[in-house]
């Protein structure tokens, strides 16, 4: 949900309040895509040492704190924006990784596909959720109706107080169920997806493309 929010209020940010080209916008979303994969040893560590639950609530306090900075840096400018997502990745990193093992290390050996069949509707649902919050925000905000061209100074900044209050909805939402979450778990320090014993010669072959 967190991600899918940012993304949609920040293209919008770039493309539109900043007047960028898509191309630029895209680049301006490379933090993301850089943390996330930098971040990972760093989500390994905190689950090795604390534990899921306590690394999950880790993650859960840089998400709202990544959301809440991002409420501050909209009207701040792009490095402001650059290092909050920078935060925001790290803990949505750490979530990721503890939740994904976590749920294919509670199911039965020969159901671990079903786990991660899981992790990926969750991630499909709270994606389609973190839309249309955003976009309904939007459209109660600030406009129902985006206009073509360029944006006027006055709907900017029409923009900028709403995704303010977007980025703060979104935080209090996400710390919400993210917390609720974390203390569902256990205190296992495993950081790798059990491999499935007893899956069906078509699952493991699906698993094992997947892996190389």
């Amino acid at each position: 949900m967190t991600l899918a929010s940012v993304l949609f209020a920040l293209t919008l940010h770039f493309q539109y309040a900043y007047g960028w080209s898509p191309l630029r916008a895209g680049l301006a979303n490379l933090p993301l895509i850089v943390t996330m994969i930098a971040a990972t040893p760093i989500a390994e560590r905190l689950t090795a040492r604390f534990g899921h639950r306590i690394a999950c609530l880790v993650g859960t306090g840089l998400l709202v704190a990544s959301l809440l900075g991002m409420a501050w840096a909209v009207e701040v400018g792009y490095a402001a924006i650059a290092v909050m997502m920078v935060v925001l990745t790290v803990g949505l990193r750490t979530i990721l990784t503890v939740c994904a093992v976590a749920l294919v290390e509670a199911m039965p050996a020969n159901r671990t596909s079903v786990g991660a069949a899981l992790n990926d509707t969750a991630q499909e649902l709270g994606s389609s959720l973190g839309t249309a919050v955003v976009g309904t925000l939007i459209a109660v905000l600030v406009t129902n109706a985006l206009p073509a061209g360029a944006w006027s100074p006055a709907l900017v900044g029409s923009y900028f107080a709403g995704e303010r209050l977007i980025f703060l909805v979104v935080a209090g939402i996400v710390g919400v169920i993210a917390t609720i979450g974390s203390l569902s778990l256990t205190d296992s320090r495993s950081t790798e997806e059990a491999a499935p014993a007893e899956d069906s010669a078509e699952e493991s072959a699906v698993v094992v493309a997947a892996r190389s």
